[in-house]
């Protein structure tokens, strides 16, 4: 393992003040009505929101990601590593791809295809895990089915990160809390708990004003980069022998088990799934009156548990690993559960 000197630790946090600094100043001056750059969010049938909001947030974040690179460029004189150039190739078609749909909107033939050459970059890197972590025990995988893994895994975190961007401050906060938790689980590796901590500054430079009620949205543009980052770190950190894969599956999961978990009910039940709509786990609680802030609160407590028991499972012996997430699945089989009580009970309470 690599140790994090006293030094690194420095930079690390030098770098991650900055990332957060120019986010929160951008994302400030990208929400203020003066601004040239204002692309609006306008509220329709499908929205939490009421009002017009602008949707720029996520170029504020990536611009204090940059400001980091660039500081290090300039600190080093060396150019980014091969991986990082390599990343670049697949992220910078995604943040076109998904500004043109915030701006016009893109067909979805066109977003997918994308996607697929973004989540090929993985592979490439030989990001590809050999073998997959689970709880308790270890799968080998074949490189035939850990390619095709890698990809479908890398575009569902694309798409759920899209799909779970919908309520004040959510997004952003999961940044926050899972690639923080990410940095400590790696934080033998100070390469990647620099990156993981840079994401999770920025992103809480964003979250400062999109925090409810918010002032300014991530767009698409923001969402699906997050959502990018988030597979690249889970299967890096995994890679490198940071952390069981499963575990990065435990921190992300109050936006894939909501998301999966929807996307399978909507299919049961014939609805066209490409379609906007407000069935999430989460829009049904602000619908039935919780409000923005209340119901995002409750999904921090969650997030912060979430990610407390993936930093407790790296410690537990296999078969209190295999507990815990059977622990976790009975968990979220009764919040989904409470959350359907209580649209059964407003219901009955709203009958004449």
């Amino acid at each position: 393992m690599i140790k994090t000197t006293l030094l690194e630790i420095t930079m690390i946090t030098a770098n991650s003040l900055l990332a957060f600094v120019v986010t929160r100043y951008l994302a400030m001056r990208l929400a203020s009505p003066d601004s040239r750059w204002r692309l609006l969010d306008r509220p329709n049938a499908r929205s939490l929101h009421q009002h017009p909001i602008p949707r720029t947030g996520g170029w504020a974040v990536i611009a204090g990601m940059l400001a980091v690179l660039i500081l290090r460029i300039l600190e080093t004189g060396a150019l980014p590593s091969p991986t990082l150039i390599f990343l670049g190739c697949g992220i910078i078609p995604l943040m076109i791809i998904s500004a043109l749909d915030d701006h016009r909107g893109i067909t979805a033939k066109w977003r997918v295809l994308v996607h697929l050459w973004v989540a090929a970059s993985l592979p490439a890197l030989d990001f590809a895990p050999g073998n997959l972590d689970l709880p308790g025990f270890t799968l080998a995988l074949p490189i035939g089915i850990a390619i095709p893994l890698t990809v479908i895994f890398t575009i569902w975190m694309i798409n759920l990160y899209n799909f779970m961007d919908g309520m004040d401050g959510f997004a952003g906060g999961m940044a926050v809390i899972g690639f923080a938790a990410l940095a400590w689980l790696g934080r033998t590796d100070s390469g990647f708990a620099a990156f993981c901590l840079t994401v999770a500054a920025a992103s809480a430079g964003f979250l400062v004003h999109n925090f409810p009620p918010a002032k300014i949205f991530l767009g698409d543009t923001g969402s699906t980069t997050l959502g990018f980052l988030a597979a690249v770190c889970s299967l890096w950190g995994s890679q490198a022998g940071l952390f069981p894969f499963w575990t990065a599956l435990l921190i992300f999961s109050p936006f894939s088990v909501d998301a999966t978990v929807t996307l399978l009910r909507r299919l049961w039940r014939g609805e066209r799934v490409w379609e906007a709509h407000r069935s999430h786990y989460y829009q049904r609680l602000v619908l039935l009156g919780w409000g923005h802030r209340r119901t995002v609160l409750a999904e921090y407590a969650l997030m912060l548990t979430c990610a407390g028991s993936a930093l407790l499972a790296v410690q537990l012996p296999p078969g209190a690993q295999a507990t815990l997430a059977g622990l976790w699945i009975a968990i979220y089989g009764l919040l989904m559960m409470a959350v359907s009580g209580l649209e059964r009970r407003s219901v009955t309470l709203s009958a004449p």
